[in-house]
């Protein structure tokens, strides 16, 4: 019999995670605004647990978003590539509704809008 015993993360590798996670998430954008999902506002938390599992909640720029399916799918099979990454899971809620104030400045400066 084999027993494998796997150390606690500490709070530093799961920020590391964790910031990995947001680099990879930077490289998706939206089809239909050539800004990435991350600086648009969409994403609204990253939790990373101790197993290494990553539970993504995001919103979506409306309800009839035309990626409203294939972008988690998409995210998770991103996020998934990173090694230290055991399971990923993306929900998407619509509360708080997503406004162009949720926005980086940057995302605001590639569309003009300021």
């Amino acid at each position: 019999m084999r027993l494998t015993i796997s150390h606690m993360k500490t709070e530093e590798e799961l920020q590391k995670i964790g910031e990995e996670v947001v680099e990879v998430i930077c490289e998706i954008y939206d089809p239909e605004i050539p800004v990435n999902i991350y600086a648009l506002g969409l994403i609204y938390d990253i939790e990373v647990s101790q197993e290494c599992d990553v539970k993504i909640t995001m919103t979506l720029t409306s309800p009839n978003c035309p990626v409203a399916e294939s972008l988690p799918i998409e995210i998770e099979e991103k996020v998934k590539v990173i090694l230290a990454v055991k399971k990923v899971e993306v929900e998407i809620t619509f509360e708080p509704t997503w406004t162009k104030e949720m926005m980086s400045e940057e995302a605001k400066l590639e569309l003009g809008m300021l």
